[in-house]
């Protein structure tokens, strides 16, 4: 992922998230991990962030497995069903994701539907077109960015995590360097967009 100021990893991300779990009852242990992804900037992020720790990551689609479809209703919804297809398919423990931007004054859309605004095509250029004319006659241009994690194991187990990162939709977009909304996107506290 690249912000503006220059590359930001995946988890740099999460770094301006202050996370919220439920108690982890079952700890990581294994040495192999599913992300349930067909991302290869994601999985590759996420292995370079593991690695230290001798975990060794395969993708959902290195291995060959479908993308469930999304039918949650929430971001812990949809990541909880990406892992557990994942781990279930491939006998191991997996780990997915789902995020997306909630504008304030659209009632908190795009919401999980953030990459639907962009169409089949992923055309990210036209969704935040989308919220920009979305917005007009609206002076609160407050938003959040929503990220869920949902690490589950073939037993079915499963622990999520969720967090936020609130900010200002700022247009024209800023940067040629993100992706998705990240160049709408300005985190509290910050000067640059994601």
């Amino acid at each position: 992922m690249y912000g503006t100021g220059g590359p930001v990893s995946f988890f740099d991300f999460f770094s301006l998230i202050p996370f919220r779990s439920k108690p982890m009852p079952k700890r990581f242990t294994e040495r192999k991990l599913v992300i349930a992804s067909h991302n290869a900037g994601k999985v590759r992020e996420i292995g370079e962030l593991l690695a230290p720790h001798g975990v060794d990551v395969v993708s959902a689609g290195d291995l060959g497995l479908d993308e469930p479809e999304e039918t949650g209703t929430t971001f812990i919804a949809n990541a909880v069903i990406k892992a557990e297809a994942a781990a279930k398919a491939a006998n191991l423990p997996a780990l997915a994701d789902d995020s997306g931007l909630a504008v304030h004054a659209l009632n908190g859309a795009p919401g999980i539907y953030s990459a639907r605004w962009a169409g089949l095509e992923r055309d990210f250029a036209l969704a935040m077109q989308k919220v920009e004319d979305a917005l007009e006659g609206h002076e609160d241009r407050s938003a959040h960015f929503a990220c869920a994690l949902a690490l589950c194991w073939p037993d079915g187990h499963c622990e999520t995590f969720e967090g936020r990162v609130d900010g200002t939709l700022v247009w024209p977009p800023r940067g040629d360097k993100g992706f998705g909304f990240d160049p709408v996107f300005q985190p509290i506290g910050h000067n640059l967009t994601f």
